[in-house]
């Protein structure tokens, strides 16, 4: 196996150009139904995390302290259920992009979705769940393609 991979988004711009417009109109979806940018930024990077994608992880990380979560919040995503910084709505999302993530396992199981729909309206639920959609699509865009993370400059 060669280092050297297909790049998704140079080969068929065309898709990746209607990934993006897709991501562009879940975003106003998510904003025009009260999904802060903030737990927009969680739910993006920790899908990122736990699908392994560092591309997306390293802009998620830039989007979130711009959109001023802190570097301890960062920190604790990995873990958010022993970590008592997160609220009960960021906590519901947390579990949501879980579940979205590992969708495979078991769909997403009643109690997730009883506990989540519990602290979230249906619209913030359905706001999320696609912003889960979308994230995970980038993710294995990334993935599949071996984007580069160099060092950053300085670092």
């Amino acid at each position: 196996m060669t280092e050297t991979r297909v790049h998704l988004s140079r080969s068929e711009p065309e898709a990746y150009k209607t990934l993006e417009a897709f991501t562009k109109a879940v975003h106003g979806i998510a904003k025009a139904n009260g999904i802060d940018v903030r737990l927009k930024e969680y739910v993006m990077l920790h899908v990122s995390q736990l699908n392994g994608c560092a591309f997306c992880v390293r802009i998620h990380v830039d989007r979130a302290l711009a959109a001023g979560v802190t570097v301890d919040e960062i920190g604790q995503l990995p873990t958010w259920r022993d970590s008592g910084v997160f609220s009960d709505r960021e906590r519901a999302g947390l579990e949501l992009a879980e579940a979205f993530t590992f969708i495979h396992r078991a769909g997403i199981p009643d109690d997730v979705y009883d506990r989540v729909g519990g602290v979230l309206s249906e619209k913030e639920y359905v706001a999320l769940s696609w912003i889960c959609v979308s994230i995970n699509a980038f993710n294995r865009v990334a993935i599949a393609g071996r984007y580069p993370v160099p060092p950053r400059s300085g670092s």
